[in-house]
């Protein structure tokens, strides 16, 4: 059984950092991509940086260039977010899902087949 388990939100002030991981257990991704995406309370669901399992390709939603970093690290089978100078508009559910399209243009939630269960990320001002 294929499992997606993010973990590392939390609570934080406006300019923390948090470090989001997902741990993937049942399967391997090779020519997958893997992404992050994240949905605020009545929002639709949106993609927030991707990360091409097999060369490390990194693409990121304009709003978070420069203070969120995507990677992998292929020996344990995981994916992670780091996040720094958070802002409240940053608060949201984050999740890791993996595509079979490449990082360059699975941008879209429906280019994704699996997903985990979310993991809350709260930014106070």
């Amino acid at each position: 059984q294929v499992q997606l388990v993010e973990s590392g939100g939390g609570l934080v002030q406006a300019g923390a950092s948090l470090r989001l991981s997902c741990a993937i257990s049942g399967r391997t991704f090779e020519n997958h991509a893997l992404a992050w995406f994240r949905q605020a309370p009545g929002q639709e669901r949106i993609f927030v940086a991707t990360i091409s399992w097999n060369d490390g390709d990194t693409y990121y939603l304009d709003a978070v260039k420069g203070r969120f970093t995507i990677s992998r690290d292929t020996a344990k089978n995981a994916v992670y977010l780091q996040m720094t100078s958070l802002k409240p508009e940053d608060t949201a559910t984050y999740y890791c899902a993996a595509s079979p399209f490449a990082a360059l243009v699975a941008k879209m939630p429906g280019h994704y087949d699996f997903w985990g269960q979310g993991t809350l990320v709260t930014v106070s001002s």
